[in-house]
Order: structure tokens, then sequence, then C-alpha cells
């Protein structure tokens, strides 16, 4: 098998098509990322994330969005449901730290249960009133320091 490809492929459903499986056995990408529509309970994820990784025959990276608020693709009922993460710098900012450590801490190993690797979740940004709308309350403050 060739090495692998620099990208990263999502797929349709909640199970791998013959198709999918084929073409991602031959294009061998980099990784794999789930979506919403990727997620139904943990033992159908388990399974999917396996068969990803079988069709390019290693432990490739699985990723997703699960940073809760309004990007979390795994919900109630089988997963925690996580408000924004700009809510937790409203109070004391050593407990909001301390807050973010551990929701992600969580987070990770619910995600490390199922076999999945990265979370694709903002890491930097701010809230800012110049800031795009987009990121609002995904940002973790609102101040550099």
């Amino acid at each position: 098998m060739s090495a692998p490809g620099a990208a990263i492929f999502g797929l349709g459903g909640p199970a791998l098509s013959v198709t999918e499986r084929a073409f991602f056995a031959d294009a061998n990408p980099w990784g794999f990322i789930l979506f919403g529509r990727n997620v139904r309970d943990p033992k159908q994820v388990r399974r999917l994330v396996g068969d990803l990784r079988e069709t390019v025959g290693r432990v490739a990276p699985v990723l997703i969005d699960q940073e809760g608020g309004r990007v979390a693709r795994l919900g109630p009922p089988h997963w925690r449901r996580w408000g924004p993460v700009l809510r937790l710098f409203d109070r004391d900012e050593e407990a909001a730290l301390e807050a973010v450590g551990l929701r992600y801490r969580i987070i990770a190993a619910e995600l490390a249960a199922l076999g999945i690797d990265v979370d694709c979740a903002p890491l930097l940004d701010l809230a800012l009133p110049e800031g795009h709308p987009i990121i609002g309350d995904r940002a973790l403050g609102r101040e550099p320091e």
C-alpha cells in the first residue's frame, strides 16, 4: 500500500457504502472526519471508526467537531450536551480556566471511548467586537490575557 495522502475525508452516512470503502482503500487518505450525519450511538460510531481504519489498513486519525454549544456532532441521549464555552468566562477567570480544562478532559474521554483521536475545537479564538460572528460564543474568552 502506498503512503497516506495528505487528505482528510468524510463520508455520507452512519456506515460505509461499498463505493466509499473502495474509494478510501484506493485514495488512502491521512485520516477521516465525522459529522452529525455519521453518528447515531456509541456502538455504531465505534464500528464505523473501525471500518474506516480497516479500509486503509492502519490506525488512521479520526477527527470530529465536538466543542459544545452550537458545534457538537455528538449529543443526547448518548453524550453530554455542553453549553457555549464563552459562558464559562462570564465568571471568575481562574474558575473559568479550570472549567474549560475539565470540560475538554471529559470530551476527550468520550471521544477516546469511541476511537476518535482529534477534536476540532477552537483553541485561541477570542470574542472581539470586530471579530467574525461565526466565532461568537465559541470563543475562549474576550481578552488575550
